[in-house]
């Protein structure tokens, strides 16, 4: 059996039942190893392109034997499975799963890049993670997620979603 490594992912989602998406996600992600933590949901305004629904947004820590291209590729196929459709860049979408940190792993190439590069920039991303993995250390910039978190602005845009 392959060694385990433990990976933190970013869901996210902004059509139909939002929660109901991110549930099946963490069910789906089962399938690719262990899941051992999951933040609460938080509602987000939309980044990039504003004229979208509000997105709810969570972490889960997955503890996996998958290679990073080989988890991409899984996690591309588990989006589509549930009716992701590809759309404009940063466009509404049924389900978003991505790879913030692969342990400590750092590579670039044309399909991954890791650690997730705008996750220093992103506070839907930072505030589920500070909540799973508050000590762990960003493997270039050298600083742990929740000192991260804290060099970002709070302007109240992502907020514990309640249902």
């Amino acid at each position: 059996m392959a060694p385990q490594t433990t990976v933190f992912l970013g869901l996210g989602s902004n059509l139909g039942d939002r929660a109901a998406h991110l549930a099946a996600a963490c069910t789906a992600l089962e399938t690719l190893g262990t899941v051992t933590g999951r933040s609460r949901l938080y509602e987000t305004a939309p980044l990039y392109v504003t004229d979208q629904p509000a997105f709810l947004n969570m972490a889960v820590a997955l503890e996996t034997a998958y290679a990073p291209r080989d988890l991409l590729a899984r996690l591309k196929a588990l989006e589509l499975a549930q009716g992701r459709q590809e759309t404009r860049r940063y466009g509404p979408r049924v389900l978003d799963l991505d790879i913030l940190l692969y342990d400590t792993v750092v590579m670039e190439s044309e399909f991954l890049t890791l650690p997730h590069p705008r996750l220093p920039e992103r506070r839907f991303v930072l505030v589920p993670l500070v909540e799973l993995a508050a000590e762990v250390v960003h493997p270039v910039l050298r600083l742990t997620m929740r000192a991260l978190l804290d060099r970002l602005p709070d302007h109240g845009d992502v907020v514990a979603y309640e249902h």
